[in-house]
């Protein structure tokens, strides 16, 4: 009898191309949204707005083309109108004057049911607003690439954006008055093609609270999110007892801004595909960040080589997060 043929490995799912925005309020808090259980993608879980990439935000390169994995107009234009479909934050200003676009709630409102139901495409609803309206794009800074590890049946190559919305001295009355104070929330019901329910609400805390939050049950983030939430904090949370005049709300923004563009290679433009390296004493997965995913490999593209995640996942979920020092993380098991 002859030896059965070795099963062929099948290829990982091709990543869909998405965007995220991470949204600073003037009192440098951060904006998530609850994802409902059935949603599918993050379910239950406290995300980024963002989502995956449509027709109407440009041709973004094909699968084979590395730069599929690039920042591009594609993936700005993708991070301004998810915005604006799941929370409802519009950030578009006039090509001519250059100032930020500030529409009453209803009008906003009637617009993203309009463009969610494919009534109307963001660009169009746009110029019916005001001929010179462009999304704001420029103000968007890079913050990490994330490719889905190709053990998933669902994969995303995700480009994440920070965006700061302006200090209170530089914004205008109605579009302060259109963000939440810190911790109050906003309901957030976003229409889909059957009629459902995406997004549960949208909330402003600061970084810190969120990871507090996380860490404690109230609400569950997946290691993207936490990573990025604990290096914002890490700059914009810094000496809580500070008092947050605007020139200090600015300074920790500039710090932050600073930061992204440092490391080896810059956080602009570190791409990460998670990959468990072995299990903590605790039982919880030690999560490298050093690796850009199988569509870069041999490419020169790098991830995070310094920090590791660790994460319990159970059901679908992700609980106990923590981040470490990766020559941390090895320490532990060295000590056992």
């Amino acid at each position: 009898m002859s030896p059965a043929a070795p099963t062929p490995k099948s290829k990982p799912a091709i990543p869909r191309p998405s965007s995220s925005v991470i949204l600073v309020s003037p009192r440098n808090e951060v904006l998530l949204l609850h994802r409902v259980k059935t949603s599918t993608s993050f379910a239950s879980a406290h995300v980024f707005p963002g989502g995956n990439l449509s027709a109407q935000d440009g041709p973004c390169p094909p699968a084979e083309d590395l730069k599929r994995h690039d920042d591009g107009r594609w993936y700005r234009n993708a991070a301004i109108r998810e915005l604006f479909e799941e929370s409802g934050i519009l950030l578009a200003k006039d090509k001519i004057s250059g100032r930020m676009l500030a529409l009453p709630e209803e009008q906003r409102e009637q617009g993203r049911r309009a463009i969610h139901q494919n009534q109307i495409t963001f660009a169009e609803w746009l110029e019916q607003q005001n001929a010179n309206a462009a999304p704001d794009t420029e103000h968007l800074i890079p913050f990490t690439r994330w490719i889905t590890p190709a053990n998933n049946t669902r994969r995303y190559t995700t480009q994440m954006y920070l965006y700061f919305l302006p200090l209170p001295a530089d914004a205008t009355d109605p579009v302060l008055g259109e963000i939440p104070p810190e911790g109050q929330r906003e309901e957030i019901q976003v229409p889909t093609s059957d009629g459902g329910v995406e997004v549960t609400e949208a909330r402003f805390l600061p970084a810190s609270g969120w990871l507090r939050m996380a860490q404690s049950g109230e609400v569950m983030l997946f290691p993207p999110q936490f990573l990025l939430l604990h290096l914002v904090a890490g700059f914009l949370d810094k000496d809580p007892g500070v008092v947050n005049s605007l020139h200090e709300l600015q300074r920790r923004r500039d710090e932050l801004t600073e930061f992204v563009a440092t490391g080896q290679p810059p956080w602009s433009e570190k791409c990460i595909s998670p990959k468990m390296l072995k299990m903590s004493s605790d039982g919880r997965a030690v999560l490298a960040l050093d690796q850009p995913g199988p569509e870069l490999r041999g490419t020169d593209r790098q991830g995070e080589p310094d920090r590791v995640v660790l994460v319990k996942f159970e059901r679908g979920s992700a609980r106990d997060l923590e981040v470490r020092w990766k020559k941390d993380a090895f320490e532990e098991k060295s000590s056992l």
